[in-house]
Protein backbone atom coordinates (compact mmCIF):
# COMPACT_ATOMS: atom_id res chain seq x y z
CA UNK A 1 0.00 0.00 0.00
CA UNK A 2 1.50 3.41 -0.83
CA UNK A 3 5.16 2.61 -1.23
CA UNK A 4 7.37 -0.29 -2.31
CA UNK A 5 8.02 -1.77 1.09
CA UNK A 6 11.64 -2.57 -0.37
CA UNK A 7 13.68 0.51 -0.04
CA UNK A 8 15.93 1.92 -2.97
CA UNK A 9 19.40 0.13 -1.24
CA UNK A 10 17.66 -2.67 -1.08
CA UNK A 11 16.85 -2.73 -4.34
CA UNK A 12 20.03 -1.80 -5.84
CA UNK A 13 21.40 -5.00 -4.12
CA UNK A 14 19.11 -7.10 -5.71
CA UNK A 15 19.67 -6.17 -9.31
CA UNK A 16 23.47 -6.24 -9.05
CA UNK A 17 22.77 -9.86 -7.14
CA UNK A 18 20.28 -10.81 -9.54
CA UNK A 19 22.82 -10.16 -12.50
CA UNK A 20 25.97 -12.21 -10.78
CA UNK A 21 22.95 -14.63 -10.62
CA UNK A 22 23.96 -16.65 -13.51
CA UNK A 23 20.67 -16.49 -14.35
CA UNK A 24 19.11 -13.89 -17.22
CA UNK A 25 17.42 -11.31 -15.87
CA UNK A 26 13.67 -10.34 -17.15
CA UNK A 27 13.22 -6.46 -17.43
CA UNK A 28 9.86 -5.47 -19.51
CA UNK A 29 9.30 -1.95 -19.97
CA UNK A 30 6.72 -0.18 -17.57
CA UNK A 31 4.83 2.53 -19.18
CA UNK A 32 3.23 3.74 -16.48
CA UNK A 33 3.17 2.65 -12.01
CA UNK A 34 0.01 0.49 -12.26
CA UNK A 35 2.05 -1.07 -15.53
CA UNK A 36 5.35 -1.51 -13.61
CA UNK A 37 2.80 -2.81 -10.17
CA UNK A 38 1.59 -6.33 -13.24
CA UNK A 39 5.32 -6.30 -14.22
CA UNK A 40 5.84 -7.33 -10.65
CA UNK A 41 2.51 -9.40 -9.75
CA UNK A 42 3.48 -11.51 -12.92
CA UNK A 43 7.29 -12.62 -11.59
CA UNK A 44 9.50 -10.84 -13.98
CA UNK A 45 12.57 -9.68 -11.78
CA UNK A 46 13.52 -6.10 -12.71
CA UNK A 47 11.41 -2.90 -14.59
CA UNK A 48 12.72 -1.24 -17.35
CA UNK A 49 11.74 2.65 -17.93
CA UNK A 50 12.54 3.59 -21.33
CA UNK A 51 13.29 7.11 -22.54
CA UNK A 52 11.17 6.22 -25.98
CA UNK A 53 8.49 5.25 -23.75
CA UNK A 54 8.37 8.67 -22.01
CA UNK A 55 8.84 10.29 -25.24
CA UNK A 56 5.61 8.56 -26.84
CA UNK A 57 3.93 9.15 -23.48
CA UNK A 58 4.16 13.05 -23.94
CA UNK A 59 3.28 12.65 -27.94
CA UNK A 60 6.85 13.28 -28.77
CA UNK A 61 9.03 11.47 -31.17
CA UNK A 62 12.28 10.09 -29.28
CA UNK A 63 15.02 12.38 -30.34
CA UNK A 64 16.22 14.10 -27.09
CA UNK A 65 13.26 16.10 -26.36
CA UNK A 66 12.76 15.13 -22.62
CA UNK A 67 14.01 16.73 -19.77
CA UNK A 68 15.48 15.03 -16.93
CA UNK A 69 13.30 16.80 -14.70
CA UNK A 70 10.20 14.68 -16.97
CA UNK A 71 12.25 11.60 -16.95
CA UNK A 72 12.84 11.71 -13.39
CA UNK A 73 9.38 12.08 -11.88
CA UNK A 74 8.41 9.13 -13.99
CA UNK A 75 11.03 7.01 -12.90
CA UNK A 76 10.16 8.06 -9.30
CA UNK A 77 6.52 7.28 -9.57
CA UNK A 78 7.30 3.85 -11.10
CA UNK A 79 9.89 3.29 -8.53
CA UNK A 80 7.49 3.68 -5.52
CA UNK A 81 4.78 1.43 -5.74
CA UNK A 82 6.98 -1.54 -6.71
CA UNK A 83 9.62 -3.97 -5.01
CA UNK A 84 11.09 -4.79 -8.06
CA UNK A 85 14.28 -2.73 -8.78
CA UNK A 86 14.07 -0.08 -11.71
CA UNK A 87 16.66 0.49 -14.47
CA UNK A 88 15.84 3.80 -16.40
CA UNK A 89 16.98 5.18 -19.96
CA UNK A 90 18.52 8.54 -18.66
CA UNK A 91 19.38 9.31 -22.89
CA UNK A 92 23.23 10.87 -23.13
CA UNK A 93 23.13 11.75 -19.54
CA UNK A 94 21.16 15.21 -20.08
CA UNK A 95 24.44 17.05 -21.34
CA UNK A 96 27.73 16.80 -20.50
CA UNK A 97 30.07 15.02 -18.31
CA UNK A 98 29.06 16.82 -15.21
CA UNK A 99 25.04 17.06 -15.95
CA UNK A 100 25.43 12.92 -16.28
CA UNK A 101 26.99 13.43 -13.01
CA UNK A 102 24.17 15.59 -11.04
CA UNK A 103 22.12 12.77 -13.79
CA UNK A 104 23.34 10.07 -11.79
CA UNK A 105 21.95 11.92 -8.17
CA UNK A 106 18.33 12.80 -9.16
CA UNK A 107 18.10 9.18 -10.22
CA UNK A 108 19.42 7.75 -6.84
CA UNK A 109 16.89 10.37 -5.56
CA UNK A 110 14.29 9.24 -7.17
CA UNK A 111 14.66 5.97 -5.84
CA UNK A 112 15.32 3.76 -9.17
CA UNK A 113 18.33 0.93 -9.00
CA UNK A 114 20.23 2.22 -11.86
CA UNK A 115 21.08 3.93 -15.12
CA UNK A 116 21.95 4.17 -18.44
CA UNK A 117 24.01 6.44 -20.35
CA UNK A 118 24.76 6.22 -24.10
CA UNK A 119 27.28 7.43 -26.32
CA UNK A 120 25.41 9.47 -29.23
CA UNK A 121 26.24 13.07 -29.90
CA UNK A 122 23.47 15.31 -28.01
CA UNK A 123 21.07 14.86 -29.20
CA UNK A 124 20.03 11.73 -29.54
CA UNK A 125 17.66 9.56 -31.43
CA UNK A 126 16.25 6.20 -31.41
CA UNK A 127 18.76 3.52 -31.31
CA UNK A 128 17.47 1.80 -33.87
CA UNK A 129 17.05 4.39 -36.05
CA UNK A 130 19.68 5.10 -38.96
CA UNK A 131 21.68 8.31 -39.15
CA UNK A 132 23.08 7.70 -35.81
CA UNK A 133 26.07 9.70 -34.71
CA UNK A 134 28.28 8.80 -31.86
CA UNK A 135 30.76 10.66 -30.04
CA UNK A 136 34.24 10.17 -29.71
CA UNK A 137 35.53 7.04 -27.36
CA UNK A 138 37.21 9.95 -24.64
CA UNK A 139 34.06 12.17 -24.88
CA UNK A 140 32.15 8.76 -24.34
CA UNK A 141 34.68 7.95 -21.20
CA UNK A 142 34.09 11.14 -20.05
CA UNK A 143 30.68 10.87 -19.38
CA UNK A 144 30.66 7.32 -17.68
CA UNK A 145 33.13 8.60 -15.35
CA UNK A 146 31.66 11.55 -14.23
CA UNK A 147 28.21 9.21 -13.67
CA UNK A 148 30.30 6.74 -11.54
CA UNK A 149 31.86 9.93 -9.76
CA UNK A 150 28.31 11.33 -9.19
CA UNK A 151 26.88 8.86 -7.38
CA UNK A 152 26.63 8.43 -3.37
CA UNK A 153 25.36 4.77 -3.17
CA UNK A 154 27.30 2.31 -4.52
CA UNK A 155 25.43 -0.52 -5.16
CA UNK A 156 23.43 1.93 -7.71
CA UNK A 157 24.43 0.57 -11.11
CA UNK A 158 25.84 2.96 -14.19
CA UNK A 159 25.24 1.36 -17.07
CA UNK A 160 26.72 2.22 -20.41
CA UNK A 161 25.43 1.76 -23.79
CA UNK A 162 27.26 2.26 -27.10
CA UNK A 163 25.79 2.99 -30.21
CA UNK A 164 28.50 2.29 -32.13
CA UNK A 165 27.45 -0.89 -33.78
CA UNK A 166 25.54 0.76 -36.16
CA UNK A 167 27.88 2.96 -37.56
CA UNK A 168 30.93 1.51 -37.65
CA UNK A 169 30.10 -2.13 -36.90
CA UNK A 170 30.66 -4.80 -34.31
CA UNK A 171 34.64 -4.57 -33.72
CA UNK A 172 33.96 -0.77 -33.04
CA UNK A 173 31.02 -2.11 -30.67
CA UNK A 174 33.55 -4.49 -28.47
CA UNK A 175 36.09 -1.75 -28.69
CA UNK A 176 34.38 0.80 -27.08
CA UNK A 177 32.57 -1.59 -25.03
CA UNK A 178 36.27 -2.52 -23.39
CA UNK A 179 36.58 1.44 -23.15
CA UNK A 180 33.63 1.72 -21.19
CA UNK A 181 34.24 -0.43 -18.80
CA UNK A 182 37.72 1.04 -18.13
CA UNK A 183 35.87 3.97 -17.38
CA UNK A 184 33.98 2.69 -14.74
CA UNK A 185 30.74 1.42 -16.62
CA UNK A 186 28.79 -1.35 -14.10
CA UNK A 187 27.42 -2.97 -17.60
CA UNK A 188 27.79 -2.49 -21.13
CA UNK A 189 24.31 -1.68 -23.11
CA UNK A 190 24.85 -3.06 -26.91
CA UNK A 191 22.68 -1.05 -28.58
CA UNK A 192 20.70 -2.80 -32.35
CA UNK A 193 23.14 -6.02 -32.37
CA UNK A 194 22.14 -8.08 -35.01
CA UNK A 195 22.63 -11.82 -34.16
CA UNK A 196 23.41 -13.71 -31.44
CA UNK A 197 27.23 -13.91 -32.12
CA UNK A 198 27.46 -10.22 -32.23
CA UNK A 199 25.92 -10.55 -28.51
CA UNK A 200 28.47 -13.74 -27.83
CA UNK A 201 31.35 -11.16 -29.11
CA UNK A 202 30.36 -8.41 -26.95
CA UNK A 203 30.15 -10.95 -24.15
CA UNK A 204 34.03 -12.34 -24.65
CA UNK A 205 34.89 -8.34 -24.94
CA UNK A 206 33.92 -7.64 -21.23
CA UNK A 207 33.63 -9.08 -17.69
CA UNK A 208 30.89 -7.21 -16.89
CA UNK A 209 27.08 -7.75 -17.00
CA UNK A 210 25.34 -6.90 -20.71
CA UNK A 211 21.96 -5.95 -21.83
CA UNK A 212 19.77 -7.46 -24.57
CA UNK A 213 17.31 -4.75 -26.10
CA UNK A 214 14.14 -6.98 -27.61
CA UNK A 215 12.87 -4.09 -28.96
CA UNK A 216 9.60 -4.70 -31.69
CA UNK A 217 10.51 -3.65 -35.29
CA UNK A 218 13.88 -2.38 -34.44
CA UNK A 219 16.90 -3.82 -35.95
CA UNK A 220 17.08 -6.87 -33.95
CA UNK A 221 15.55 -9.67 -34.12
CA UNK A 222 13.52 -10.86 -31.21
CA UNK A 223 15.51 -13.46 -30.14
CA UNK A 224 13.95 -16.07 -27.10
CA UNK A 225 15.47 -15.40 -23.86
CA UNK A 226 16.81 -18.79 -23.84
CA UNK A 227 18.87 -18.12 -26.52
CA UNK A 228 20.24 -14.53 -24.83
CA UNK A 229 20.87 -16.37 -21.95
CA UNK A 230 22.71 -18.88 -24.22
CA UNK A 231 25.34 -16.47 -25.64
CA UNK A 232 26.02 -14.65 -21.75
CA UNK A 233 23.56 -12.06 -21.69
CA UNK A 234 22.45 -11.05 -18.47
CA UNK A 235 19.72 -8.40 -18.77
CA UNK A 236 16.98 -8.11 -21.60
CA UNK A 237 14.72 -5.56 -22.06
CA UNK A 238 11.37 -5.18 -23.96
CA UNK A 239 11.23 -1.61 -23.47
CA UNK A 240 8.01 -0.58 -25.77
CA UNK A 241 6.29 -3.36 -25.78
CA UNK A 242 3.73 -2.74 -22.98
CA UNK A 243 3.28 0.42 -24.39
CA UNK A 244 3.04 -0.92 -28.46
CA UNK A 245 0.44 -3.58 -26.14
CA UNK A 246 -2.25 -1.32 -24.72
CA UNK A 247 -2.07 1.55 -26.98
CA UNK A 248 -3.11 -1.34 -29.84
CA UNK A 249 -6.09 -2.36 -27.99
CA UNK A 250 -6.53 1.16 -27.26
CA UNK A 251 -7.25 1.67 -30.94
CA UNK A 252 -9.39 -1.18 -31.76
CA UNK A 253 -11.63 -0.40 -29.04
CA UNK A 254 -11.90 3.17 -30.52
CA UNK A 255 -12.36 1.77 -33.49
CA UNK A 256 -15.21 -0.67 -32.62
CA UNK A 257 -16.59 2.28 -30.57
CA UNK A 258 -17.14 4.43 -33.48
CA UNK A 259 -18.46 1.62 -35.61
CA UNK A 260 -20.90 0.20 -33.07
CA UNK A 261 -21.87 3.68 -30.81
CA UNK A 262 -20.68 1.01 -27.93
CA UNK A 263 -18.14 -1.44 -26.69
CA UNK A 264 -20.06 -4.00 -25.51
CA UNK A 265 -17.92 -6.15 -28.39
CA UNK A 266 -14.93 -5.97 -26.72
CA UNK A 267 -15.78 -5.99 -23.04
CA UNK A 268 -14.52 -9.59 -22.77
CA UNK A 269 -11.07 -8.68 -23.72
CA UNK A 270 -10.75 -5.27 -21.19
CA UNK A 271 -8.88 -5.63 -17.47
CA UNK A 272 -12.14 -6.14 -14.83
CA UNK A 273 -12.61 -3.71 -11.93
CA UNK A 274 -12.29 -6.34 -9.78
CA UNK A 275 -8.07 -7.08 -11.51
CA UNK A 276 -7.85 -3.16 -11.11
CA UNK A 277 -8.55 -2.97 -7.59
CA UNK A 278 -6.19 -6.32 -6.96
CA UNK A 279 -3.36 -4.23 -8.96
CA UNK A 280 -4.26 -0.84 -6.90
CA UNK A 281 -4.62 -3.01 -3.48
CA UNK A 282 -8.16 -1.25 -2.64
CA UNK A 283 -8.84 -4.18 -0.23
CA UNK A 284 -5.37 -2.85 1.98
CA UNK A 285 -6.25 0.69 2.18
CA UNK A 286 -10.03 -0.61 3.28
CA UNK A 287 -8.11 -2.31 5.72
CA UNK A 288 -5.73 0.84 6.79
CA UNK A 289 -9.03 3.08 7.53
CA UNK A 290 -12.40 2.68 7.23
CA UNK A 291 -13.12 5.43 8.61
CA UNK A 292 -11.76 7.04 5.39
CA UNK A 293 -12.35 4.14 2.77
CA UNK A 294 -15.17 3.41 3.38
CA UNK A 295 -16.20 1.92 -0.49
CA UNK A 296 -17.79 -2.12 -0.93
CA UNK A 297 -15.36 -4.08 -2.90
CA UNK A 298 -17.58 -7.12 -2.64
CA UNK A 299 -19.59 -5.40 -5.82
CA UNK A 300 -17.36 -4.95 -8.42
CA UNK A 301 -19.16 -6.16 -11.99
CA UNK A 302 -16.08 -8.95 -12.03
Amino acid sequence: MLEATASPHAKRLALREALASGSLVRAPGAFNPLSARLVEDKGFEAVYISGAVISADLALPDIGLTTLTEVAQRAAQIARVTDLPALVDADTGFGEPMNAARTVQIMEDAGVAGLHIEDQVNPKRCGHLDGKEVVDVTTAARRIRAAVQGRRDDAFLVMARTDVRGVDGIDAACERARALVDAGADAIFPEAMGTLEEFAAIRRAVDVPILANMTEFGKSELFPHQALADVGVNLVIHPVSLLRSAMGAAERALDVLAADGTLEAVVGGMQTRARLYELVDYEAYAAFDDSIATFDLRDTRS
